[in-house]
């Protein structure tokens, strides 16, 4: 499956059914309608800033995409980029918070996008009828 964190930096994350992270990179707007992906994957869209015009080149390009909140997932990507790429020597006693990552962090932010879109598939809201 495919995160996509839409915005004037679109980050992208190829996640596996497990949530490892097995790419990421961060892409213009337009290089989203040059997207290869197989068919049948799965493409979690962020709903935030920039999301129509990302949604729109998805759909033109045939893929299904589906809408994920992704409120706070600038924070989770911060702490995510820390976790695949921990701190070394004294900044390991640096507090979170305190560490900028080096880089840009937008396909982590799409990394968190795709964590969730994978978490709500595995643990599909159940029907008022359902609760009886």
């Amino acid at each position: 499956m495919i995160g996509v964190d839409p915005g004037r930096n679109v980050g992208l994350a190829w996640v596996d059914a497990h949530g490892a992270l097995l790419r990421a990179e961060i892409v213009t707007e337009a290089d989203l309608a040059r997207l290869s992906v197989a068919d049948g994957t799965a493409v979690a869209l962020g709903s935030g800033t920039g999301s129509r015009a990302a949604r729109a080149r998805l759909e033109a390009s045939g893929l299904v995409v589906s809408l994920v909140d992704e409120r706070a997932t600038s924070e989770e990507g911060r702490r995510l980029y820390w976790r695949c790429h921990p701190a070394h020597g004294w900044m390991r006693w640096v507090p979170l918070g305190l560490r900028p990552p080096p880089a840009a962090i937008d396909a982590y932010a799409a990394y968190a996008i795709a964590l969730r879109w994978l978490a709500a598939a595995a643990d599909p809201p159940t029907s008022p009828r359902a609760q009886r």
